[in-house]
């Protein structure tokens, strides 16, 4: 990971005490020189806040990380400039970046004198917040003062002043491999905390001898063929079951998650003594150091003397010899069904892989469908390198590590339109029944071999007990629960390839009553509390949290009644249905792997197999009838 390295690590527990830290002196030393440097040509008077050459203490970084919390509470937590944005504050400068990289403010009373330590990466994990302090040059700090001093924020981004490239955090920041490699050791330490090592799910087709079946299951769960195995590789301290996960992290979500497990101090001080010596990242792979432990280094597994044994390949294969590339892709959409209102439909995927290839070979394929995909972005292994580029055209080549991997992760449109478009609506007759409709279409222009595994939809209530309904769909079968309605259109083992399908549903929906209530109030109070930027509740009464997502689970797992009489349903007074399905056989996107096209050196004869499929994110259909939030479209 090239040019990064990390100054020092903090974990943070729920009372915003310091349970765990992490200095690297060898990078300390660099920013002592660097600050030296960095005196002799800044005027400190020009600036509030001084470099601190020096870590502060891991009382001194609890207190600030407390102070922060109430500076930037409430909707400032999001990065967003407002009445009480305070200059100096990362909601000054009014960029959302600033929810992910924060700044501390360190105040040494016996000095008489304020620091400024950024950027500081901030991630959330089960009950533990994780710092990471990477090395960035002093000017950088500067830079980021200066933003949070000015009134207009900064420029936007790509414009020049003066001759001279504007300052915008953002722009900036994204720029810097340091930002990006301490992004990956604060999910990787995470990880390592809770137990939650989850390998890159693989899926091939069985082949049709026993032995070829066994090996493609044992495969596809991250574990070699039984006949021949490379070296022994520790078990993930915490089994997960991949199937029908499909893009793992694409945005990991900082809403905390809850988890009472403790810190496996002694895993953590040897995985980061392991991943990154000296404060630079290695190698991130709890797996490979794992294994390492364990097993460490046979005399007679040596890589040849002419090739240099890349860290994220500690063991080298040996046996039957095959690649395996399969494509996941998670669509999100949000219908409206209004002519106001545009429909949205993205697509994330990953490409992961399995090369179980013998030495240390190079592996390069032309990626195609980029062009009909409309690739929005484009992030890849440490070990690929991306030569050539073109219209239609991107050729990969990779020096592939031992087991399941994540190749390459994209953002793309969806390139043959909604797999299921239609309406939803929802209406009240009275105050404990409604009536709703549905109208849909699947996979509409959709051909072979793409086909619909199953497909339901869900029509949460979350803050109503359903008594009954009625109702014939035209397709399918329907079943109910307390808070919901789930309607299954396609059953998994029946699946659709080649067709459309149209889907009706009409019925009505009676919900338990409940005891007449002033909800006016409490919906003020929520509202209030959450969103009015001259309330500071969060600071106060919601236990100290970081960002207004742990204010609002807070809020919404209470047992509070519905917000507004019109549409009682769901929180916050909207109302929807949720879809799943999985499609196999194909990508959404366009995106594509052809298995003739993809060479390996030095030449091997290695069966190449190739797998996609696509499943749903949150794939939202909005009531029509009712009140839904949106994103409005600029004008240009």
């Amino acid at each position: 990971m090239p040019g990064c390295s990390i100054r020092a690590i903090w974990i943070l527990n729920n009372l915003d005490n310091v349970v765990y830290s992490r200095r690297f002196p060898v990078v300390e030393r660099r920013w002592r020189l660097a600050c030296k440097s960095e005196d002799n040509s800044l005027e400190e008077g020009k600036f509030q806040y001084s470099v601190l050459s020096l870590l502060p203490s891991d009382g001194e970084i609890a207190a600030a990380f407390i102070e922060r919390k109430q500076r930037e509470g409430s909707v400032r937590g999001y990065g967003l400039r407002v009445g009480l944005s305070l200059k100096g504050s990362d909601s000054w400068v009014d960029d959302p970046i600033t929810r992910h990289i924060i700044s501390l403010h360190i105040n040494k009373e016996e000095e008489a004198e304020n620091y400024l330590v950024w950027p500081v990466i901030l991630h959330i994990k089960g009950l533990y917040r994780i710092l990471i302090l990477p090395f960035l040059e002093p000017r950088y700090v500067k830079m980021y003062e200066r933003l949070s001093q000015r009134p207009d924020c900064g420029s936007s981004s790509g414009t020049v002043e003066n001759g001279v490239p504007s300052e915008n955090l953002s722009s900036n920041l994204l720029d810097l491999p340091c930002i990006t490699g301490a992004f990956m050791v604060a999910h990787a330490l995470g990880d390592v905390m809770t137990g939650d090592f989850l390998e890159p799910e693989v899926v091939v087709n069985p082949s049709p001898s026993v032995g070829g079946l066994l090996d493609s299951l044992t495969g596809s769960i991250g574990i070699s063929s039984i006949s021949a195995r490379a070296k022994p590789v520790a078990a993930p301290v915490a089994a997960a079951t991949m199937a029908g996960n499909a893009v793992v992290g694409a945005v990991t979500s900082d809403a905390p998650k809850s988890s009472s497990r403790p810190i496996d101090k002694d895993a953590l001080r040897t995985f980061i003594s392991s991943s990154m010596p000296f404060g630079t990242p290695l190698d991130l792979n709890f797996s490979n150091i794992s294994a390492i432990k364990a097993n460490g280094f046979s005399a007679s597994d040596v890589p040849p003397s002419d090739l240099k044994q890349p860290a994220w390949k500690p063991y080298l294969y040996r046996g039957k010899q095959r690649i395996l590339f399969t494509i996941h892709e998670t669509v999100y959409a949000a219908m409206y069904d209004r002519d106001e209102i545009p429909d949205t439909i993205s697509v994330s995927g990953q490409i992961n892989c399995r090369a179980e290839l013998e030495g240390l070979p190079d592996i390069s394929f032309p990626l195609t469908g980029l062009n009909t995909a409309r690739i929005e972005v484009l992030s890849f292994h440490p070990c690929a390198q991306v030569p050539e580029q073109g219209v239609d055209k991107q050729s990969l080549m990779f020096s592939p590590p031992l087991g399941n991997f994540l190749l390459l992760r994209y953002q793309a449109f969806c390139g043959l339109g909604p797999p299921i478009k239609g309406f939803y609506q929802l209406s009240m007759v009275s105050e404990d029944e409604g009536a709703f409709l549905f109208k849909l279409k699947l996979m509409e222009g959709y051909r072979s071999p793409l086909t619909m595994e199953f497909c339901t939809v869900t029509m949460p209530f979350p803050r109503r007990r359903v008594v009954s309904f009625d109702g014939n769909p035209s397709i399918g079968t329907v079943t109910t629960t307390e808070h919901s309605i789930e309607w299954k259109i396609i059953t998994s083992g029946r699946g659709v390839a080649g067709k459309s399908i149209e889907a009706t549903f009409p019925g009505t929906i009676r919900f338990a009553s409940r005891p007449a209530q002033t909800l006016s109030s409490i919906s003020k109070s929520i509202q209030g509390s959450v969103f009015d930027e001259d309330s500071d509740v969060e600071v106060e009464s919601s236990t100290n949290m970081v960002n207004m997502e742990e204010f609002l689970m807070e809020k919404m797992n209470k047992d509070l009644p519905a917000v507004d009489l019109e549409e009682p349903f769901c929180w916050e007074a909207y109302n929807y249905a949720k879809v799943s399905f999985k499609i196999l056989g194909g990508t959404l996107s366009g995106m594509s792997i052809d298995p003739k096209s993809v060479n390996i050196y030095p030449s091997v004869k290695a069966p190449v197999e190739f797998f996609a499929q696509a499943s749903s994110g949150d794939y939202i259909l909005w009531n029509t009838l009712g009140k839904c939030p949106h994103a409005a479209s600029p004008k240009v």
